[in-house]
């Protein structure tokens, strides 16, 4: 299979350039799915076996110096909203070709399909598994791509890793997409059918990979035959679903990148990195609830610090019952300026938004300790 098939035409603006990427890609799919089963199919195991097929060998090859040597000095954010937006155009052609093989008979095919040993799959349900396996390939290294130019580590070996790129790429989880507001970048007339589309899109507590096959087909087939405005849904659904789980994937790890930042400049410009710890936590802690942009930040304070200022704190690592006053008492027997430390924690205090509160009290009283000590 073609291993970065964003980057072939892109940029051209060249229609028949991008038509014969997207044919070449079409052709590859159906070689894909003539070896599946009808079986394969209804139990959703398509998709365990496209998650090999598809990222094996591309993620062995497409890796942030893939991207240097392609976009050499261009930010992240530009060569991610390039890559959004050719993906979407690519997904709406591949749409557009589907289109026409669409029939009433497809729906009813899928409901047919199985029997406990495997069997021909018919060309009606073949020619929708074509267009799903294509944009479930699409979205999902579209994903991938997104989270290796923002440098999110993400170990495809590791299960939690793998279901990580996995929700983010087919936003299954909880429907954010359309309740983040995301959706208002699509016309209003569509607006229904893609709220549809992602109407049932939970899937947090089954992490199973023929689970999201199921899934992932079940949510195409609503796409099947049905016109929006005399555009065929096909191309409407293929476009703005990938415009939408692209932007989902870029707001996700773009957060996770930001979180990641400044978890190292706060490392970096400590002058007390194991107090830096136990105040960080102390903040998160003001009001008894943990976000996780706030986990994501101590997790990465507590690597950072090690690998920078071979810092281990044991006893904060153990800790169950935290007490405020053990803070108070390590600021007081601290000599020095302590003003990294006031600034930390107005910086901890915002990475999930603006500082509640209780976040305010403490970092008020933070800053009389200082302020005496000066």
């Amino acid at each position: 299979m073609t291993e970065a098939p964003i980057d072939a035409a892109a940029g051209t603006g060249d229609d028949d350039a991008d038509r014969k990427v997207v044919e070449q890609e079409q052709a590859e799919i159906r070689e894909f799915i003539k070896g599946l089963s009808a079986d394969d199919i209804k139990s959703g195991n398509w998709f365990t076996k496209l998650i090999a097929h598809a990222l094996n060998s591309y993620t062995n090859k497409v890796d942030w110096q893939y991207f240097q040597d392609r976009y050499a000095g261009v930010p992240a954010d530009a060569v991610v909203d390039q890559r959004i937006k050719m993906a979407a155009r690519y997904a709406a052609l591949e749409g557009g070709l589907s289109a026409g093989a669409y029939t009433a008979a497809v729906a009813a095919t899928i409901g047919s399909l199985g029997g406990a040993s495997p069997a021909t799959v018919p060309a009606a349900v073949a020619t929708l598994m074509v267009d799903v396996a294509f944009i479930t390939r699409l979205q999902l290294r579209l994903a991938y791509d997104i989270a290796v130019l923002y440098r999110i580590p993400l170990d495809l070996s590791d299960p939690d890793g793998m279901w990580k790129l996995i929700r983010v790429a087919f936003t299954i989880k909880s429907g954010e997409v359309v309740r983040g507001g995301v959706v208002k970048a699509v016309p209003a007339v569509v607006r229904p059918v893609i709220k549809r589309f992602y109407s049932k899109a939970v899937l947090s507590a089954a992490k199973g990979l023929p689970f999201v096959g199921k899934f992932l087909l079940q949510r195409n087939v609503i796409k099947i035959g049905i016109p929006v405005v005399g555009v065929p849904l096909a191309v409407v659904l293929n476009r703005y679903t990938t415009l939408l789980a692209g932007r989902h994937a870029q707001a996700v790890f773009r957060n996770e990148a930001r979180v990641i930042e400044l978890a190292e400049n706060l490392s970096k410009q400590s002058q007390h990195p194991q107090l830096m710890l136990w105040v960080a936590w102390l903040v998160i802690r003001a009001n008894h609830k943990i976000t996780d942009d706030e986990t994501l930040l101590m997790r990465h304070l507590v690597r950072l610090v090690q690998e920078q200022h071979q810092v281990v704190d044991e006893q904060l690592a153990h800790l169950v019952d935290f007490d405020p006053a053990e803070v108070w008492r390590r600021i007081d027997a601290e000599p020095g300026d302590l003003s990294d430390i006031l600034d930390l924690a107005n910086r901890v205090a915002t990475v999930d938004g603006a500082a509640n509160a209780r976040e305010k009290a403490v970092i008020s009283e933070l800053g009389d300790r200082c302020c005496h000590r000066a």
